[in-house]
């Protein structure tokens, strides 16, 4: 692989090339001078008048082949890396003649170039290496290939009109391929020690793989508690290896619940225990949403997961209001609410109050400079602010947390749904 300084340098060799080549191959054109302008400026820039050949590099095109290959000097197999930027340039060789401009001299020029050309279809590394200070382009593993381009005419036409220059004999090559190195590191792998426990290689049996088809919440309600019982229906569960692991970027380690029997054929259920603090080396819940698998295998065996379903965590909450006037309209209420919740929120969670029908972001401290990142370890206790709230009304309030919202419903007598008076503010 090459560095940054690779176009260039590919450039200068092949200038390098034709300096040197063409008048050993034509007597008549010792003082012949190579430049690489813009073909609008090659004879303004030009002192003498004499026999010119410009080369000019007028596109560069990603090669497909190499774009996602990893680099092969660099990665042994199975490991990956950065692909290189692998690019095919494209150069026009524009031929002028002497003071005169006499097409005769510019077509023995444009000869001579393309004869060289034609008799060095690979630029070897020897004439590539010293032709620019600090370029790596000679080492790298692909050799750089000069092939011929046939321009169409409606090509070459719209080419020079965007050179907004008049039209020259010209011929058109590509060089492939320039592999310019990634700056990015890539990851490599200790070898392999052992396939397997005991370096016995995989496990294989002889059984359908566990799957999860659907998560059934108590009530009806599209989120679980803590302390509920939720259904969940399956195939292919051993209950006496069956393990349910639950998922969150919440949190560090995946938490674990046993199976339970259900109440039907191919269901299953689990509790989530009450509100309570867990052990130290037990992880805690955090509202939001997690992804649930089964883990099937017994002890000190590896373990076949099943398909992942969504479950989502809404928290119990516990209001504290506290009501003023307004100040800026004595006839509306301004009400501040803290809010506990079970499990507890953690720092970084997307957190806002439903209160009513208006939605209200928690009250956070002004960023710090520079920004720090949010500990996901720390617990956090929102308090919210809803100003001008119209007084002598009952308002029901949710708590919204990484868009699970709290269950602000109970259930009365006859098992009709009410709205909890304790997740309701009385605002007088």
């Amino acid at each position: 692989m090459s560095n940054s300084l690779a176009i260039a340098a590919t450039t200068l060799t092949l200038r390098n090339l034709l300096q040197q080549e063409i008048p050993v191959r034509d007597g008549n054109l010792p003082s012949l001078n190579v430049t690489t302008l813009p073909p609008d400026m090659a004879r303004k820039n030009v002192i003498e008048g004499g026999a010119q050949l410009n080369l000019f590099l007028y596109q560069t095109l990603v090669n497909a082949a190499w774009r996602n290959q990893d680099p092969p000097d660099r990665t042994r197999p199975g490991e990956v890396a950065r692909p290189p930027l692998a690019l095919n340039l494209h150069y026009l060789l524009t031929a002028y003649g002497d003071q005169s401009d006499d097409e005769g001299m510019s077509h023995r020029v444009l000869g001579g170039a393309m004869s060289v050309l034609h008799d060095h279809p690979l630029l070897s590394r020897s004439e590539i290496r010293g032709v620019l200070a600090n370029n790596d382009l000679a080492d790298q593993f692909e050799r750089l290939r000069v092939t011929p381009l046939t321009l169409p005419m409606d090509e070459m036409s719209k080419l020079w009109t965007a050179l907004q220059t008049n039209y020259r004999v010209s011929a058109g090559y590509e060089v492939t391929v320039v592999l310019i190195n990634s700056q990015l590191a890539g990851p490599a792998s200790l070898p392999v020690l052992r396939r397997g426990s005991q370096d016995r290689g995989a496990d294989v049996r002889a059984a359908l793989a566990p799957s999860l088809t659907e998560l059934r919440y108590p009530r009806g309600q599209v989120a679980a508690r803590l302390g509920d019982d939720i259904v969940l229906r399956c195939s292919a569960l051993d209950l006496a290896t069956t393990m349910l692991r639950f998922s969150s970027p919440r949190i560090a380690t995946p938490l674990l619940l046993a199976a339970l029997a259900g109440d039907a054929p191919g269901e299953v259920k689990f509790k989530l225990a009450p509100a309570v603090a867990p052990p130290p080396a037990m992880p805690t819940w955090v509202p939001g949403l997690y992804t649930l698998a089964a883990l099937v295998g017994a002890a000190g065996e590896p373990k076949l997961v099943s398909n992942e379903l969504a479950f989502a965590l809404a928290p119990t909450i516990t209001l504290t209001p506290t009501i003023s006037v307004s100040p800026g309209d004595p006839q509306t209420r301004d009400v501040t609410l803290a809010v506990d919740s079970a499990p507890a929120c953690r720092e970084g969670q997307g957190v806002l109050l439903v209160f009513g029908d208006r939605q209200v972001d928690a009250i956070r401290p002004p960023p710090t400079t520079p920004p720090v990142d949010p500990d996901p370890t720390a617990v956090f206790a929102p308090e919210f602010l809803v100003k001008g709230v119209a007084p002598a009304s009952r308002y029901v309030a949710r708590l919204r947390v990484d868009g699970v919202d709290s269950i602000p419903v109970t259930y009365d007598g006859g098992g009709l749904p009410v709205f909890d008076l304790a997740q309701q503010v009385n605002v007088p």
